[in-house]
């Protein structure tokens, strides 16, 4: 099956700062991982783990957007573009799980016997958190570029990592200052990253799962499509149009009133146009479903939620006069 350019080029701007992002994340969680164990730092622990959860969410991303961009099959033919909102409900959820152990074993830490971070933990959580906000930014604006929710996804973990990696370097300058007395407040800083983590997991969740349950995309959008659609010649007016997004693909279903005088052989061409002028005006329209209606027009007498407007088009043949 033929795989279009838009589709080929938008799928390797997306692995491409898929890979980028697995191979920061992996230098980082084991940078963060050695430095908190020797640095006696459980909040540089904490962000640690949260790598680790990162790199296994953007495998999740790489194979959910391989399998979103192959074209229809038999057994799938309106495509495979669901996979990426699968993918994003996924990570959305490692994500909350992350920040549940994260928070109990930050919990269970601060009710013990805690020995004070190092300093050099704190020259490595400012670095971190500089190089995973460029690489949010990065990600973020790949994702809005290519229009893929779980590429931006992705971009939030990035952002997670950043936030967890600045909290836990107040904990840790907290406790570096104010001396054994304030020790814990390296795990209460590793609590507080849990819940900014739990919140942008939750807030994540929240489209994804929308998007599964082919909730109506942007109105504004809707709006758009029915205004193109009749903007064609012979279009009387579009009674109902309904939009679902299948990945980066839109799959338009409408109904179009005509002249009720109108052939079957024209109202089918007329509707051929109408799919063809979406498409063209909005090029990630997949499909448009269309079902002709007969326009109640006033000279019928009959007044009707569609009324003629001044581009109809004439039929070319009209039933015989009784």
């Amino acid at each position: 099956m033929f795989t279009s350019p838009v589709i080929k080029n938008r799928l390797e701007r997306s692995l491409r700062v898929t890979f980028l992002g697995m191979a920061v994340n992996a230098v980082l969680a084991v940078g963060k991982l050695l430095a908190g164990v020797w640095g006696h730092s459980h909040a540089l622990v904490a962000d640690g783990v949260e790598s680790l959860a990162d790199i296994v969410s953007s495998v999740i991303v790489w194979r959910g957007l391989v399998v979103a961009a192959k074209p229809a099959d038999e057994d799938h033919p309106y495509g495979h573009g669901k996979a990426e909102p699968i993918a994003a409900a996924v990570i959305s959820t490692v994500l909350l799980i992350a920040a549940a152990g994260i928070a109990l074993k930050s919990i269970e830490e601060a009710l013990g016997n805690h020995v004070g971070p190092r300093p050099f933990t704190l020259v490595v959580l400012i670095a971190v958190a500089l190089i995973k906000e460029g690489m949010f930014r990065f990600t973020r604006s790949e994702g809005t570029a290519v229009e893929s929710n779980v590429v931006k996804t992705d971009a939030w973990h990035h952002r997670s990592d950043a936030i967890t990696s600045l909290a836990a370097a107040v904990g840790i300058t907290t406790s570096l200052v104010g001396g054994p007395a304030f020790a814990m407040a390296d795990d209460l800083a590793a609590i507080v990253a849990a819940g900014i983590i739990a919140w942008n997991g939750w807030r994540l969740l929240r489209p994804a799962l929308e998007e599964l349950m082919d909730a109506t995309p942007d109105p504004q959008l809707t709006a758009k499509i029915r205004a193109v659609a009749q903007q064609v010649p012979g279009v009387d007016a579009v009674e109902k149009c309904f939009a679902r997004r299948m990945g980066y693909h839109l799959w338009v279903d409408m109904h179009v009133h005509v002249h009720p005088d109108m052939t079957v052989r024209d109202s089918h061409t007329l509707a051929h146009q109408v799919k063809d002028t979406v498409r063209a005006e909005m090029p990630h329209v997949y499909d448009v479903l269309i079902h002709i209606e007969p326009s109640r027009s006033v000279n019928q007498g009959v007044d009707g939620p569609a009324t003629r407007s001044s581009n109809s088009a004439r039929p070319r043949n009209t039933a015989p006069s009784s």
